[in-house]
């Protein structure tokens, strides 16, 4: 088979020839967008689900939507122990120009502007000397007296309040996209919360789509109790078997190529369904297939490849942030849910590793600031990442 024709692309965020199986999300999102135009109370949305099955993706899918429909659109990724002034100005300010380009009052839009440019100075520490402060790239003078008082929870919703009007001026809105939620900070969780709870109750037409981790929830009710009926949440998980052989067989089928009904039996059992993997086989399958059609012989004979490559640059590159306790820890942990992608006790974790639970505390945080694992509940951890306990026993073979 050509490789120059392979329609598969698996890397972190990059859409699929094939966006199979989150129909359901993109509708609900449809009707969210039309019921915020219209100044319909509708809450934000939050897509929580494991690494690889597409948040990234359909975060950026719904960013395309609101566009097609004149929406200003910003999208970040938060970064842990990174303050969100800076990441959330320049998306706004990215939503603010989709705005202007249709708003008729230019004074109107410089004096948001201006708004914006007061939020993101405050990022700049108060002993800062003029020649280290940090500068955003907006082009009109900072206002005064509003969304700079230094409180993010006050600034926040002053700030989200006038870009919000300045979308309602030209009968559209605006969608805040964050991915990665779950590493924003404890302060700046709890103004956000506040501020999409202040937009709901006025109608202001702004929606934050956020996506992260499964206990994204868990840290989000931490935060405001009232987050559970502020936010929608939606759990993206794999894709079912139809779904799974159509981002397959659909991209084939336009490079008028073939590919057997074992073929789609063999990736489907090795990807397990997760989006990310289905990318990784697919490709390794078609690059080893002599010849049209893609058979489960070429799957068996790619899928060391297809693994290699998972191996370096989906597991090996977040089992490298690892510490050598941390790795014991992972280990106990795929040991504890070989062959199952589910949680374990961490009280059994500790008797596996015969320590006593506080004496791992300190590793399993860490993992879990990492990224690595994650806690739904109290007593219970789970890794972030589908498969993650057969590379980590695979690491020892």
């Amino acid at each position: 088979m050509d490789p120059i024709r392979n329609p598969f692309a698996p890397g972190a965020g990059q859409r699929p020839p094939e966006l199979a199986g989150r129909e359901k999300e993109l509708a609900a999102f449809e009707v969210v967008l039309e019921r915020v135009a219209r100044g319909r109370p509708e809450r934000s949305l939050v897509l929580t689900g494991l690494r690889g099955v597409g948040k990234t993706v359909l975060l950026g899918e719904l960013r395309s939507m609101a566009l097609r429909r004149g929406w200003g659109a910003g999208k970040i990724e938060a970064r842990p122990e990174a303050d969100l002034r800076r990441p959330l100005s320049a998306a706004l300010h990215r939503a603010v120009r989709d705005l202007a380009v249709r708003h008729r009052a230019p004074d109107r839009v410089e004096a948001v502007l201006g708004v914006l440019k007061a939020f993101a100075l405050k990022s700049n520490p108060g002993d800062a000397k003029l020649r280290d402060r940090w500068q955003p790239g907006i082009d009109v003078p900072a206002a005064s007296g509003r969304a700079d008082s230094g409180d993010i929870e006050i600034d926040l919703v002053e700030l989200f309040t006038d870009v919000a009007e300045l979308a309602a001026d030209v009968g559209t809105g605006v969608a805040v996209l964050i991915d990665e939620m779950q590493d924003v900070g404890a302060d700046d969780v709890s103004a956000l919360c506040a501020a999409c709870h202040e937009l709901s109750q006025s109608g202001a037409p702004l929606v934050v789509v956020g996506a992260g981790l499964p206990h994204l929830p868990t840290l989000l009710s931490a935060s405001k109790s009232y987050s559970e009926r502020l936010f929608r949440y939606v759990r993206i998980d794999r894709l079912a078997r139809e779904d799974a052989d159509r981002a397959i067989l659909a991209p084939v089928e336009r490079e008028e190529a073939g590919i057997t009904p074992d073929a789609l039996d063999a990736l489907f059992d090795r990807s397990g369904g997760y989006p990310y993997f289905i990318q990784a086989y697919a490709k390794a399958a078609w690059d080893a297939a002599p010849a049209d059609p893609i058979t489960a012989e070429d799957v068996a004979v790619a899928a060391p490849e297809a693994e290699s490559e998972l191996a370096v640059g989906f597991f090996g590159s977040r089992y490298e942030r690892a510490t050598p306790a941390e790795r014991e820890y992972l280990r106990a942990m795929a040991e504890l849910t070989e062959g199952r992608d589910e949680g374990a006790s961490t009280a059994d974790v500790a008797v596996s590793l015969g320590r006593k639970p506080s004496s791992l505390s300190p590793a399993r945080d860490s993992l879990i600031k990492k990224g690595l694992v994650y806690s739904a509940e109290r007593g219970w951890i789970a890794f972030t990442v589908p498969h993650f306990g057969k590379f980590v026993l695979g690491m020892d073979d």
